[in-house]
């Protein structure tokens, strides 16, 4: 047989830190919530080190914060955390889009169609945690597609600390409904490879998301 390449099985740390991030998106870890490293454990069936390995990652994306000789903490989003992420990752995936725009094979391009219209029919069906996920495909793959591995991996570096906002954005059905309208217009743009189009889009996209963010973490305060 020919020979190929081992498959990579994922670090064990790696795997606690995505079901880790899922109980936090889902509020079953709720901010402000010192993080039960025993129960955990037993759900999960691990030791404390790679818990805590992934407590460590989650940590250096701004959703947990370390008590010293205290455990850990889930963090409380606030407005402050938006108003500086948002302004960079939407220049980010501005250029990302410019630079897509040249790079785009047709091949690209389908690809993106196919997963607009995955995250349509999600958008449709009401299925907001599915959608949320193709929704980040949609942008990574517009990131991949730009070609640019600095410009990646500054935005890969960010990404983990803004994903908790992006999944508050569309809290609310008419921010929803309006995001994905600008979908809509981003893979018209992607199409015509129209860069100065499609930077401004993305760049209007986030920025509405900021303002959508900001709003679900007022509501959240006001109730607490």
């Amino acid at each position: 047989m020919e020979a190929v390449a081992p498959i990579r099985r994922p670090l064990l740390h790696e795997e606690i830190v995505e079901r880790l991030r899922d109980l936090i998106f889902a509020g079953e870890l709720a901010p402000d919530e010192r993080v039960p490293e025993k129960t955990l454990c037993e759900r999960f069936g691990i030791s404390r080190t790679p818990l805590r390995e992934a407590l460590k990652v989650l940590a250096s994306e701004g959703m947990i914060t370390l008590l010293p000789n205290r455990g850990a903490r889930v963090a409380r989003l606030t407005t402050e955390d938006a108003e500086e992420l948002f302004p960079v990752m939407s220049a980010l995936e501005a250029l990302s889009g410019e630079l897509a725009c040249v790079h785009a094979t047709d091949t690209d391009i389908a690809e993106v169609k196919a997963l607009h219209y995955q995250m349509a029919l999600h958008h449709t069906r009401g299925e907001r945690e599915e959608y949320f996920m193709v929704n980040q495909a949609v942008h990574r793959k517009i990131m991949d597609i730009a070609g640019n591995p600095t410009l990646a991996g500054v935005y890969d570096g960010l990404a983990g600390r803004i994903r908790r906002a992006r999944y508050l954005a569309n809290a609310s059905r008419t921010r929803w409904d309006q995001a994905m309208k600008e979908h809509e217009d981003i893979l018209a743009a992607l199409e015509k490879r129209d860069g100065a189009v499609l930077a401004e889009l993305l760049r209007g996209h986030l920025m509405n998301k900021l303002a959508a963010v900001k709003r679900a973490i007022e509501a959240a305060d006001m109730v607490k």
